[in-house]
């Protein structure tokens, strides 16, 4: 299973902003920081702003913050807002189900508990667990040889 680029770009924002949970941040600071589009990022920011993850204030001095505690952000639930699908194969989608071997077929149900369990381990998990030090440091500065050996 593979996130889509937009699920991916959501959780950086979220850990950049939880590495600063009291400061706004701007859609150019994020985006420069993780070399990504400025235009792509800002339908992020708004579906998380519309998802009530994040706070948004217009105008000069304006940018971003969490609208939550980082520890009240569980992972499965943003990965679950912002995937369109989590429909791994065709016959998870009621609208395509063209598979010929549908009727009897047991992979389905080994794929349905697979996803189930990968939901599972990512709600095992909130923001507070994923920005621990070394992220912040990451998010806030160059990775230095010190970080990548720890």
């Amino acid at each position: 299973m593979q996130l889509t680029r937009f699920t991916d770009y959501a959780l950086r924002v979220l850990m950049y902003l939880g590495t600063r949970p009291e400061q706004l941040s701007t859609i150019g600071e994020i985006a420069g920081r993780y070399r990504i589009s400025e235009n792509h990022l800002m339908k992020v920011v708004n579906h998380l702003a519309n998802t009530g993850y994040v706070s948004t204030v217009r105008g000069k001095g304006g940018g971003m913050k969490l609208a939550r505690a980082p520890k009240a952000i569980i992972i499965g639930r943003v990965v679950r807002d912002c995937e369109d699908s989590l429909a791994i194969v065709e016959c998870f989608d009621p609208a395509n189900r063209s598979c010929p071997l549908l009727p009897s077929c047991a992979l389905k149900s080994a794929l349905a508990e697979a996803r189930k369990n990968f939901l599972a381990t990512l709600d095992a998990y909130n923001l507070e667990q994923l920005v621990g030090r070394p992220m912040r440091a990451l998010v806030r500065g160059p990775v230095s040889a010190r970080l990548l050996r720890a």
